[in-house]
């Protein structure tokens, strides 16, 4: 099964451990790279010596050496050779690689960017375009399809002089004509995935080119060309074009046929920061776990420290609590959330009732006549799940089959009711799924309904003696209400890392999203597919993390002396809280309120994040005080923040006292929590903002000083914000509320999450 359809279909993200083959297996080390000897020229000479010191085996053994990105190396291992180098002094530590995995037409008019984006301190649209030609966004995936016209440069000047990436060349990539002045930059990282699979991988050609769609999917999404009538098989037909159309774009191809390996992810990172990008956005996660035991953290810790804004997707593990990925601090971590567009379709039973649900099947359809509808009726288990090799011919063919989603691949259901003879389905959530629907270009007429519609329909084949039933489709609509809703799928806090860091930071669209294509795939990914389509429409947080990564471009356009953390800051305090209904944002998985552990400060509001008013900002020392409050070791937070002299002298007495843009207070054995955050001013001189606050009933929050003067433009204000858990209020598992900095130009927004126990 291609790679596309496990994650993306399935909308899981998830740690997945291949078994290795090989005797040898690859390692990350971890090295004092402080104590490299004079005698040595460069980091790579010292490692490389070391190593052969160490375990008697080849400079050859070495995959990666690491400049930027990590203090060390990732080499084939034997056990022998890695309890050597973990005897050594030099070395911090000897880990295991890690697979991670991944996880439009309508998205820049829900966002409001094919609109005049308003004043930019008093520069025009035009003049943010042509700054945004100057910021390069690292796109780390499955490679890209170069010949797509997303990513076409006609207009665009010449590459700028500081960039110092490459082209390489394969045997299906031509530098020369599959690089331009729009895809400036493609490279592909294989030597520790190869290692992981040995013999199984060989037959998948090593080059940059997409062979998958969901690098090529991502990449359009953060900046790819306007194109013109572009749709999937005539849904969602319109102009297609990325969020920063007039970036440039660097491929750093990761991900493989069975997953992205931690080492060759942290060689690609490693490249983009020499290479000079100025974004890197990374769909793919693995889980959560300490910092310095995570590669994209690390990494993106030393991206971080060189300007880069690191944008990553939070995973497609919800409606599950604490399912979060990608959850440091100096990430900004992105959920999903729904556009105002559908592809409604119909499921008509024999009873005369219709049921709403969604589709993209593009055929020829069922016509009128009710057909028999029939439901886990064999003798297999699984064929209430519609699984490979369940149906049975002589019970489905010519008939309408009910299948159960979940476990495996919604599209490879239809493909095996269509294998079987059915000639149509109704895919049917459960409650795991709840009432989200996400469309899907199935292989034959095929109709996803909500549980409840589903609850009703398997009634309905309960009691019914000869059911039946005719699916018909809708099309694309748009202006749909309620919008956006929080994707089921999106993962949610709190987070188990650092529960006093409120993640996801905000949410973005996710759920089917129209982007470019890989022609080597059909639509849904199977190999039985062999339609051919130049947009793709899909659903994930792998769709909402470039929607940010190029809304962090342009930012970065109009603010090029603006931290990662500030422009962090400004799209979180400006992001909504409320759907187009103007009421409070909801939650796909059953329609309740949605909170911020699901849509961290909200829904991403690119007018407003290009003026915020106010950032809170934050610098690497910030974060290694942050760091030292976790009580982890100077070997841990050395292998994070690559430095030798870490005393932490300024240890936070609690991570909470970060200068985040959000509020997590867990109280435990306390009733008091006090934070204090720092405000810079990027509005006007002379603004003055006063404070208010939104607390649960069980909670009294007060803030000193309630009013902020701030007399120039880049002037500092500080504030204490008091949380008090009051006594004889039975303490709720968890609650919520906000502080908001107002004046009659701005409000500066931050959510609060309260915690009374540690999950």
């Amino acid at each position: 099964m291609a790679l596309r359809s496990l994650i993306c279909s399935c909308n899981i993200i998830f740690l997945l451990l291949l078994p290795l083959i090989s005797a040898k297996k690859t390692y990350i080390v971890q090295m004092k790279h402080h104590q490299k000897p004079t005698s040595y020229a460069t980091q790579s000479e010292w490692y490389s010596d070391h190593f052969q010191t160490l375990t008697s085996a080849s400079s050859d053994s070495i995959l990666y050496t690491y400049d930027a990105a990590y203090p060390g190396f990732a080499a084939a291992l034997s056990p022998s050779e890695v309890e050597s180098l973990r005897q050594s002094d030099a070395v911090l530590g000897v880990y295991e690689d890690t697979v991670y995995t991944p996880h439009t037409t309508r998205t820049p008019e829900f966002l409001g960017l094919d609109t005049e984006l308003g004043p930019w301190t008093g520069h025009s649209i035009q003049e943010l375009n042509q700054a945004s030609q100057d910021v390069i966004i690292g796109v780390l995936d499955t490679g890209i399809w170069p010949e797509s016209m997303s990513f076409n440069d006609v207009n665009m000047p010449n590459v700028p002089s500081r960039w110092r990436g490459e082209c390489q060349a394969a045997a299906d990539f031509d530098p020369n004509n599959h690089c331009n002045k729009k895809l400036i930059g493609a490279r592909f990282f294989s030597r520790g995935y190869a290692m992981a699979v040995s013999g199984e991988g060989e037959n998948e050609l090593q080059s940059p080119r997409d062979n998958d769609g969901h690098g090529t999917h991502t990449a359009s999404t953060a900046a790819g060309n306007l194109v013109r009538n572009a749709s999937l098989l005539g849904y969602a037909k319109g102009n297609a074009r990325g969020m920063a159309t007039h970036a440039r774009i660097a491929a750093y191809k990761v991900c493989w046929k069975s997953g992205c390996l931690g080492s060759d992810i942290l060689a690609a990172i490693d490249r983009a920061i020499l290479d000079g990008v100025d974004v890197l956005s990374m769909s793919l996660g693995g889980g959560s776990a300490p910092y310095s035991r995570d590669t994209i953290a690390v990494g993106a810790f030393a991206a971080m420290e060189k300007g880069i804004v690191v944008s990553c997707s939070a995973g497609n593990s919800g409606p599950a609590k604490a399912s979060l990925a990608n959850v440091a601090p100096w990430i900004l971590t992105v959920g999903a959330g729904t556009i105002d567009r559908d592809f409604p379709a119909f499921a008509t039973l024999g009873n005369g009732k219709k049921f709403t649900g969604m589709s993209l099947y593009s055929g020829k359809g069922m016509g009128k006549k009710m057909v028999e509808l029939v439901y886990n009726k064999g003798s297999n288990s699984s064929s209430n799940l519609c699984m490979l090799g369940s149906l049975d011919p002589k019970i489905v063919r010519g008939k309408v089959v009910l299948c159960d989603r979940g476990v495996n691949a919604r599209v490879e259901k239809g493909a095996v009711v269509r294998d079987a003879g059915g000639v149509g389905m109704i895919l049917a959530n459960t409650e795991e799924s709840g009432e989200e629907l996400v469309a899907d270009s199935h292989l034959l007429p095929a109709v996803a309904v909500g549980r409840k519609v589903g609850d009703v329909i398997r009634e309905y084949l309960k009691t019914e003696k000869r059911a039946t039933a005719v699916l018909s489709f809708g099309g694309t609509v748009v202006n749909v209400k309620p919008s956006p809703v929080v994707a089921a799928f999106s993962s949610r806090g709190p987070n188990m890392v650092t529960p006093e860091i409120l993640k996801p930071d905000v949410i973005g669209p996710g759920v089917n999203i129209l982007a470019a294509w890989s022609q080597a795939v059909g639509p849904t990914g199977l190999a039985k597919d062999k339609r051919k389509t130049q947009f793709n429409i899909m659903s994930g947080t792998s769709m909402s993390c470039p929607h940010i990564s190029g809304l962090a471009a342009l930012l970065k356009a109009a603010h090029p002396e603006w931290s990662p953390s500030a422009i962090k800051s400004a799209l979180m305090t400006t992001s909504y809280t409320v759907d187009n209904t103007n009421s409070s944002l909801r939650d796909a998985a059953d329609y309740s309120l949605s909170t911020p552990f699901a849509h961290g400060a909200g829904h991403v509001d690119p007018h407003k994040a290009l003026t915020p008013g106010l950032v809170y900002d934050a610098t690497p020392e910030d974060y290694i005080s942050f760091l030292c409050s976790l009580d982890y070791t100077i070997e841990m937070i050395q292998t994070i923040a690559k430095r030798a002299n870490i005393t932490c002298a300024k240890k936070f007495r609690d991570p909470g006292q970060l200068n985040y843009p959000s509020f997590s207070v867990l109280f435990g054995k306390s009733r008091v929590v006090r934070y204090t955050r720092e405000l810079t001013n990027v509005g006007v001189a002379g603004s003055v903002y006063q404070v208010s606050v939104e607390a649960p009933r069980n909670v009294v929050m007060s803030v000193k000083p309630s009013k902020l003067v701030f007399r120039n433009v880049g002037d500092k204000l500080s504030y204490t914000v008091t949380f008090v858990s009051q006594k004889g209020v039975s303490p709720l598992r968890n609650a919520f509320g906000s502080i908001s900095w107002t004046n009659v130009q701005y409000q500066v927004k931050s959510p609060v999450a309260f915690s009374w126990t540690r999950l």
